[in-house]
């Protein structure tokens, strides 16, 4: 197959020609700095308007309640960051799981570093799913933030977000989620949930890389992120980037209105797939909860090999997968998500996440699959680890 098979939507998706489309007015043409008091800019702001109030009633939130930023991880730095400044004369004790994506993760250990914070990781069961017990016994008079992620990124499992918020109002404590990988895919009210802050990312729904937004809930008291401007309602300074946020509106537009018709889709997508690699490929695992599952996710863990080796050759067959979040590649460790499931790490060295759009076919999963089975029989068969194995059997 000469084509590429794009199987990474987790990383990024493609930016839908109708977003491209709406943005290139902007650059070109409609090129005020919306903070201008003349009509040519009043259009820009305009504009900001529209997306601001689409993607608010996206997640049932109010315009006012959105602020845009430059990307999902600046979101979570934000409300991390901010609720510890504003929240630190109440106490500093943060709690968050062990398998957040490392835009929490890495915040987290800055507060504790350098701001003198503490943080309880919560422990997740082997599929993946925070334990509810432990995240309320881990609660403290100093606790001032809850942060979960709604879906994972890497084994797709989605957390039990209204129990958490629920938790969080019982003992008057914030709540926010990273919902980078949820947005678009699954419906999310924040009211219903019970989420004060929450987190998304254009590039994950097919908009465009570089903008993001943060939902805060009307009456939280947090600071300001970026300094230096009126912008965002005072809250993050910095010319508004007008072409991206259009185009973060029109994909928001797009992903909501084919949702139902979308997912399923990619869920028949997915189940083949699963179905086809667990009864095809021995000594195989899925990981993450089989059916609390994002939509388009499907990993797998591969005994007796490596998973870098599976994605390079795959690779070289025209198909596009990762082994985790693409903000970790490069790294010789596993995947922390996976050792937090309790995986060992010889088992999660040999990890390959897949992630689909409703644009894959059958055929591409077909052939998919032949190769992965190709190509871990091959890698086996170089292994001394498969070797012994098979001698002992």
């Amino acid at each position: 197959m000469e084509k590429k098979i794009y199987l990474d939507n987790a990383a990024t998706t493609k930016t839908r020609p109708e977003v491209v489309e709406a943005m290139l007015p902007y650059f070109s043409q409609l090129y005020g700095n919306p903070s201008s008091v003349y009509e040519f800019a009043s259009q820009n702001k305009k504009a900001l308007d529209e997306a601001r109030s689409i993607i608010a009633g996206a997640i049932g939130a109010e315009s006012s309640e959105v602020y845009f930023t430059a990307s999902g991880t600046e979101a979570d730095n934000w409300a991390l960051i901010a609720t510890a400044e504003a929240y630190e004369g109440k106490g500093k004790h943060i709690i968050t799981s062990k398998i957040e994506h490392h835009a929490v993760l890495h915040t987290c250990e800055y507060l504790q570093k350098k701001r003198g914070y503490e943080v309880t990781y919560i422990d997740v069961d082997e599929n993946g799913i925070v334990k509810l017990d432990q995240l309320e016994k881990a609660i403290r008079p100093t606790t001032i933030l809850i942060s979960i992620m709604f879906a994972n990124n890497e084994i797709g499992t989605i957390q039990p977000i209204k129990e958490i918020g629920a938790i969080a109002k019982k003992h008057n404590i914030l709540f926010h989620t990273d919902a980078v990988q949820a947005f678009g895919q699954l419906d999310i009210n924040v009211e219903d949930l019970g989420i004060d802050m929450m987190s998304a990312s254009a590039h994950k729904l097919n908009g465009p890389k570089g903008i993001g937004f943060l939902y805060i809930k009307k009456g939280i008291k947090i600071r300001s992120f970026i300094h230096g401007g009126a912008q965002e309602r005072g809250r993050r300074a910095g010319t508004e980037n007008v072409p991206n946020v259009v185009g973060f509106g029109k994909a928001v537009e797009i992903a909501m209105a084919t949702m139902e018709e979308r997912t399923k889709k990619e869920i028949q997508l997915r189940d083949y797939l699963i179905k086809r690699v667990l009864a095809e490929v021995p000594y195989t695992r899925l990981n993450g909860h089989r059916t609390m599952r994002l939509p388009n996710n499907a990993n797998f863990s591969f005994q007796f090999i490596e998973g870098e080796s599976l994605l390079i050759m795959l690779d070289m067959s025209n198909i596009c997968a990762s082994s985790g979040s693409a903000c970790t590649s490069g790294s010789l460790d596993p995947s922390h998500v996976l050792l937090a499931i309790g995986l060992p790490h010889e088992i999660a060295h040999g990890s390959l996440r897949l992630t689909l759009s409703a644009e894959n076919t059958f055929e591409e999963i077909d052939y998919t699959v032949e190769k992965i089975k190709e190509i871990v029989d091959k890698l086996r068969m170089m292994s001394p680890l498969y070797e012994d194995f098979v001698r002992r059997r």
